[in-house]
């Protein structure tokens, strides 16, 4: 069963991110702050989720936040500044967007920057042992899909409809047949490296 708050604060954000490993499109983050009433027995990290039950729980957490907001980071920033920071940057924009000032933030993983002087703490596997970023994790895998759903219109070569732009064999496939694209990062290995000669 996932727990309500790590701390006493009202005002407890949660914040997670999706899209860290792809090699397509944003990484986009999350942040919330979910009432103390809040009950759902379905939610959990949004990867043990299928699409269907995350999509169904996308405007139940809306409807259900204090507040919520949601930042994508696009590639040539990730480039720019790698993929780690572009993470934790994402997080910050986010909870920037919030109608309300931070009391306390919780975050998903082991690695984060100050955000302004608010308190925080990292949990690993937070998506999954806390309400908030179990929630966040939803609001920003669900927002990153349809952000690479909207672009899959644009390139449906590379299918990001179905694989999001995660590295998958059809994807690298697409890459070595098509090439690159501006949504694409090049600070990452497109493509694996060669492990055997042509001879």
């Amino acid at each position: 069963m996932l727990l309500k708050s790590f701390h006493s604060y009202t005002d407890e954000i949660g914040t997670d991110e999706a899209g860290r490993g792809c090699l397509a499109g944003p990484v986009t983050a999350a942040a919330l702050i979910l009432p103390k009433t809040f009950e759902n027995t379905t939610l959990n990290d949004s990867k043990l989720l299928s699409e269907k039950k995350r999509e169904a729980l996308r405007p139940i957490i809306e409807n259900s936040s204090v507040c919520f907001a949601v930042a994508h980071i696009l590639p040539q920033k990730i480039d720019e500044i790698n993929i780690l920071n572009a993470s934790i940057l994402a997080m910050h924009k986010a909870i920037e967007k919030l109608e309300v000032d931070p009391k306390f933030i919780i975050v998903d993983g082991n690695r984060f920057k100050p955000y302004g002087n608010t308190p925080f703490e990292c949990i690993i596997n937070g998506d999954s042992k806390y309400m908030s970023i179990a929630a966040a994790s939803v609001l920003a895998k669900t927002y990153r899909d349809f952000y690479m759903e909207e672009l899959h219109e644009k390139y449906p070569m590379y299918n990001w409809k179905k694989n999001k732009g995660y590295p998958t064999k059809e994807h690298r496939d697409a890459i070595r047949k098509y090439g690159l694209t501006e949504h694409h990062r090049k600070s990452f290995r497109q493509l694996p490296m060669q492990t055997s000669l042509d001879l």
